[in-house]
């Protein structure tokens, strides 16, 4: 591993590749916060998949790709005079020390759940006036439930025992089954969408990331359907062709796998 004077040395390459991009290459020179938000965005997500994959070697091209990302901000930030990368560094070095006073101070914690709790507790003594305030209002759906359902346990607002998230699953089932024989549109998205919030909160129980496991099947189903489609590439028959009874051999085949 590199020393702190290497890893220095790097950052400060970059930094000083950035001022050059910014500079003398068009592109570069034309980008603004708004058109870099969506790329970044894309980058993230590509991080995402990398560390799903668990492929190593494509997390660091990632996380570079990212860090490219928040030195371009850093750098518009100080062409505005608003703020540059050191200002950015040490807001986030402040915020840790303050949020952390079980390293820094003399507040003594038991265990992880009690840090979470001060840390949200800590957050609202700067001025927010809501727990969710940190939640932000783009995340995705699903990760957004799960985010707002961590928020309000660091709070003590939260079910005891998984065995009543299991049951308030079966009572939305139910509501949903309901709604689904009145055949209610509107009411059925509304309990459809309370029970993923309670199937998310009992992932959170069984300590099982709901993004991350809903994305391990998404790539499993795509694993299995593409073998299906190169088997019947194979035949020469079209999938539209084969029956459901064809596709079912070779998608037990792909499960087998």
């Amino acid at each position: 591993m590199n020393s702190r004077a290497q890893q220095l040395a790097a950052f400060d390459r970059l930094l000083t590749i950035m001022e050059e991009l910014r500079a003398q290459c068009p592109w570069d020179k034309k980008q603004t916060m708004q058109s870099l938000r969506h790329l970044t965005i894309e980058e993230t997500y590509e991080l995402g998949d990398a560390i799903l994959d668990n492929d190593l070697n494509e997390v660091k091209k990632e996380l570079g790709d990212l860090m490219l990302h928040l030195v371009f901000y850093a750098k518009i930030g100080s062409e505005t005079q608003d703020f540059d990368i050191a200002d950015v560094c040490n807001e986030i070095c402040e915020k840790l020390i303050h949020r952390h006073p079980h390293i820094y101070s003399d507040t003594v914690v038991e265990n992880e759940e009690e840090v979470k709790q001060n840390w949200e507790k800590l957050k609202l003594k700067e001025g927010k006036t809501s727990v969710l305030e940190g939640v932000p209002r783009s995340l995705p759906a699903l990760v957004k439930a799960s985010r707002i359902q961590d928020k309000v346990k660091g709070v003590g607002f939260d079910w005891e025992e998984p065995e009543q998230v299991w049951e308030k699953v079966q009572e939305e089932l139910q509501e949903l089954q309901d709604e689904v024989a009145v055949g209610d549109q509107d009411k059925m998205e509304a309990e459809f969408g309370d029970v993923l919030f309670s199937m998310i909160n009992y992932a959170r129980f069984l300590k099982i990331n709901p993004e991350d496991a809903l994305e391990r099947t998404n790539k499993k189903f795509i694993k299995r359907f593409q073998y299906l489609e190169s088997k019947a590439n194979e035949l020469g028959k079209p999938l539209m062709d084969m029956t459901l009874a064809e596709m079912d051999v070779f998608w037990n085949q792909a499960k087998k796998l």
